[in-house]
């Protein structure tokens, strides 16, 4: 843990909620409305996700799997995010967003021509505008939560205990 937590208070609440209110509360409210309005497909979703999460390394959101109606991508699903390029699991539209997660992490000054005529090809434009607001909001709070440490202290959806990498 990279900062103080108060004896008793949950991480995550105390930071964004106690300790910079003002901004926390705002940031948590964008995460949240991420999930509650996405018109994303689940697949493409979460593979824009979790591609992000490997990538920041943060142990809740590897852990986290989003839900839709009693849905949930299939168990070995970040196994074939991480392997994006090759694996046989996913459509176009989702190793297009897997890519798109990672480029966006890593290279955002690399999305040339060819990869926006992909992506025009099977993404309507609010589509792609969805998903980019997307990854802005799982890259920051991602990275935040994992450079402070939090991500080693919350309470992970599968009760397991966070390991940092």
């Amino acid at each position: 843990m990279n900062i103080d937590i108060p004896e008793g208070k949950d991480a995550i609440e105390y930071v964004w909620g106690e300790m910079v209110p003002g901004i926390g509360i705002a940031a948590s409210k964008f995460s949240l409305a991420v999930y509650a309005h996405s018109t994303l497909g689940l697949r493409e979703f979460e593979a824009a996700r979790l591609r992000i999460a490997q990538i920041n390394g943060c142990a809740f959101c590897l852990d986290w799997r989003t839900e839709r109606g009693g849905e949930r991508v299939e168990e070995d699903f970040a196994d074939a995010v991480a392997e994006w390029r090759t694996t046989g699991a996913f459509d176009e539209r989702t190793r297009l967003a897997a890519e798109y997660a990672e480029r966006y992490a890593l290279d955002p000054h690399g999305l040339d021509e060819e990869f926006w005529a992909r992506m025009t090809a099977h993404y309507s434009q609010l589509e792609i505008v969805e998903l980019t607001m997307s990854l802005g909001s799982w890259l920051a709070f991602g990275r935040l939560n994992h450079v402070l440490g939090l991500d080693t202290v919350c309470r992970l959806p599968s009760g397991r205990s966070p390991v940092r990498e």
